[in-house]
């Protein structure tokens, strides 16, 4: 299946090394190729030069993200909450109609310094923002709240451990969790928490995941809901 996975930053450099990695076929989007190439420091995570990963994925290609969301049959947001809209809105609500979006980002506001409040919370969430935004295209939020090395390889946690999945339409829905499944999430462990508002759950959680990484010293964690059901 053709993939495009919107956004460089270290979200979306692993998860388009995962698709391509199971045979689709990849393009990550940007706003300008031609910045994104040209840059030559890492940034201020510490990745490398998009550039010199880029190197190292042959098969995928960087395009402008109108061109990356043309391309794809299904659109992967990893880019930064507060930028999202403006992102998908060069991608083009035409070249998003009817294709199922899945939002990784969280609408984290670094305005105040550290740890980042989010803005919207509590009566919308970034989710439907963007489902209101693109009302032709098929929201789906789903693994914001682990680090990216956990949304690809679940087993890197031990034991029986939670995503969670949020749209409107069911068939975007079981699209999703299908491509969970290639990523290695058990079905039990997919929790599907209804329509798209149940978004501002699974965004709330992301201050508590902030600060148990403070308190732990590592990402290498997730949330389990103890007896919870999927097949009720």
């Amino acid at each position: 299946m053709r993939y495009a996975v919107l956004g460089t930053g270290s979200v979306g450099r692993t998860l388009a090394a995962k698709l391509d990695s199971l045979g689709h076929e990849v393009v990550v989007g940007t706003r300008d190729t031609g910045a994104t190439l040209a840059r030559t420091d890492s940034d201020a995570f510490g990745n490398p030069p998009f550039a010199q990963w880029l190197a190292g994925h042959e098969r995928v290609r960087l395009l402008d993200f109108a061109q990356a969301a043309a391309f794809g049959e299904a659109v992967l947001n990893t880019t930064s909450g507060t930028g999202s809209l403006r992102a998908l809105e060069a991608a083009g609500s035409d070249n998003l109609a009817g294709k199922v979006l899945l939002d990784l980002a969280n609408p984290l506001d670094f305005s105040q310094g550290f740890p980042p409040s989010l803005d919207p919370v509590n009566t919308d969430s970034l989710g439907e923002q963007i489902q209101r935004a693109f009302p032709g295209t098929k929201v789906v939020k789903t693994l914001n709240t682990m680090n990216a090395a956990i949304m690809v390889e679940p087993s890197r946690v031990s034991g029986p451990h939670n995503v969670f999945v949020s749209g409107d339409d069911a068939g975007a829905k079981k699209h999703v969790t299908e491509l969970l499944a290639e990523f290695g999430w058990p079905g039990a462990d997919i929790i599907d928490l209804g329509d798209i508002s149940t978004a501002r759950g699974t965004e709330m959680l992301l201050p508590v995941w902030l600060r148990l990484y403070g308190a732990l010293g590592h990402a290498e964690f997730n949330f389990h809901i103890q007896g919870a059901r999927t097949d009720a």
